[in-house]
């Protein structure tokens, strides 16, 4: 649902549509739609603020028998389009026009879908810390499909361009407000219900199936090429998942964290039946007892937004945690709605950046147990600044659009695509391990609330700041990063550690700087840690479970 958006609203190459005709771009002949196009000269001379290519299909030679390059007179704002048909037969910027001085009524239902990802972030994160993951995705996966028949439906000629617009937007709105609600916690419930070493993988499997659904939604768009055609059909394929509110456990992580032992045990006892495994009830029972005296010592509970700064510790982490996560998704979001500029043909450019994603996952996985979470992303961080940075000397040494600026091109928007995509899992992977279990939610829909005004920005940035100059989004992106890599050095490293069950427990973490540097050691010992996993519950002693 996220990149479908790359599709529905695409935007074919065009030009002014000439007076009394209604032919298609791609039928109009050379020497009758030069004659329309306004010179170099006209367009330096009359239209400073925005590009030459911006300037040549915006506006249209008016009385072309009386032409005079010097006159200002003759150029005028087009007032229809003819778009290329030769990949798409319709998307919604050629149906309402969203080019030119209208390119605004695009972003701002890009726009309008991030804000319902901060709305969607904050609300559901919180609720889900309440009243547990489960029922959150269930309702999640309910809001995706209504919202998907809305954006389906909502355009109707009968309604009119003034009804049908806003509530289009809306239901891109109620997407993106579920979408978050299935991302942030599934991907919360499936770090919680794992021990240490299966938490990468469980980590990084979801953002595996992330990539391969972009391959599947790659196989619809090339089959389906209306945009309201393929939205209707988008719209349906969440319904399977609804149903699996039934199946999944909740997360008892959560549970004991609500001190809903029972529950909790129950789960663990079909874990350890499904692995073959033999279900310790002694030693769980040692460990309730050992939890009980721990919330007895510990009355005061934290939840929602308090739990991020209630320390100086805590504060700080949740404040530069946010901040990464709003570079990150700047970068990510801005660099994957523009896939289409990498290539001529949309539909390859889309196919390469899913692979170079797939890619960079991979990688991460390989390399992330062995570097370390801080070590790995500044790594990639770092990568990803200096390859933005380089459009500048590019663009200062190639001639402008020459095969060899246009190859380099495609190189370094490749290896933003790969760099991005690395430090995005990884941030999502630290922020987990970061936050205490009692806000971790809420910690991840914090950040992920933040986040969505750099994804806003990142929109923005193609919709406008292109407009100016192609590549001064790159140099934003490069900017941004080498502040968010310097900022990332302050944090824990948590490779290999329990996930924190309380914020004493990321206090007794610290951070990488003298004046926060933890004065005891972290104990973990079942007896001062919660780090919950099937290693734990199957142990025959307490002796063994130092991993946990």
């Amino acid at each position: 649902m996220v990149y479908a958006w790359t599709f529905i609203a695409a935007t074919p190459p065009f030009q002014c549509k000439l007076p009394f005709d209604d032919s298609p771009l791609n039928n109009l002949t050379n020497q009758l739609i030069s004659s329309y196009i306004p010179s170099e000269t006209q367009c330096r001379e009359t239209q400073k603020s925005i590009s030459l290519k911006e300037c040549q299909r915006c506006f249209q030679v008016v009385n072309n028998s009386d032409y005079n390059i010097g006159s200002i007179s003759e150029l005028s704002p087009c007032r229809s389009f003819a778009f290329d048909r030769a990949y798409y037969q319709s998307t919604i910027v050629e149906d309402w026009s969203m080019v030119c001085d209208r390119v605004s009524l695009k972003s701002t239902v890009q726009i309008v879908f991030f804000v319902g990802y901060m709305v969607g972030s904050l609300v559901f994160g919180v609720l889900s810390d309440k009243l547990g993951r489960r029922p959150i995705m269930g309702v999640s996966f309910i809001l995706m499909f209504i919202g998907g028949i809305v954006c389906a439906i909502a355009p109707q000629d009968f309604i009119g361009h003034g009804t049908s617009y806003p509530l289009f937007a809306f239901g891109r709105f109620l997407l993106a407000c579920a979408t978050r609600g299935i991302g942030i916690t599934g991907f919360v419930m499936g770090s919680e219900i794992v021990g240490p070493k299966q938490r990468l993988f469980a980590g990084i499997v979801i953002k595996y199936f992330f990539a391969l659904g972009e391959l599947l939604l790659l196989a619809f768009a090339l089959h389906i090429r209306t945009w309201q055609t393929l939205n209707a059909v988008l719209a349906v394929v969440p319904v399977p998942f609804i149903f699996f509110y039934f199946i999944l456990p909740e997360s008892p992580r959560w549970l004991i964290s609500e001190q809903r032992y029972d529950e909790a045990g129950s789960i663990f006892h079909h874990i350890a039946e499904r692995n073959k495994k033999q279900f310790d009830p002694i030693l769980y029972q040692r460990f309730v007892r050992e939890d009980k005296k721990r919330v007895a010592a510990n009355q005061e509970r934290n939840h929602g937004c308090k739990a991020l700064f209630h320390s100086k510790v805590m504060g700080i982490i949740a404040v530069n945690m946010s901040y990464q996560w709003f570079v990150q998704n700047l970068v990510f979001y801005g660099i994957s709605q523009n896939t289409g500029a990498w290539l001529r043909n949309p539909y390859i450019a889309f196919g390469a950046s899913a692979l170079v994603e797939l890619l960079a996952y991979f990688v991460v996985h390989l390399v992330l147990d062995r570097w370390g979470r801080k070590l790995t992303y500044c790594l990639f961080v770092l990568a990803l600044a200096c390859t933005a940075l380089l459009v500048v000397p590019i663009q200062m040494v190639f001639p402008k659009d020459s095969n060899n600026q246009y190859i380099l091109m495609f190189i370094i928007n490749s290896a933003l695509k790969f760099f991005s995509s690395g430090s995005y899992v990884i941030i999502y992977i630290y922020a987990n391990e970061t936050f205490p279990t009692e806000g971790r939610n809420t910690g991840m829909g914090v950040c992920s609330m933040i986040a969505r005004v750099g994804a806003i920005i990142g929109t923005f940035s193609n919709d406008h700041l292109t407009r100016a100059w192609q590549h001064f989004p790159l140099v934003v992106y490069g900017i941004t990063s080498v502040f968010a890599m310097l900022l990332a050095t302050i944090f824990p490293e948590t490779l290999h550690h329990p996930l924190p069950q309380t914020i004493a427990d990321v206090e007794r973490m610290g951070l990488a700087c003298s004046f926060t540097r933890p004065k005891e050691k972290r104990n973990t010992h079942v007896n001062g840690s919660n780090d919950f996993g099937d290693d734990f519950l199957l142990k025959k002693s307490l002796a063994d479970n130092a991993d946990v």
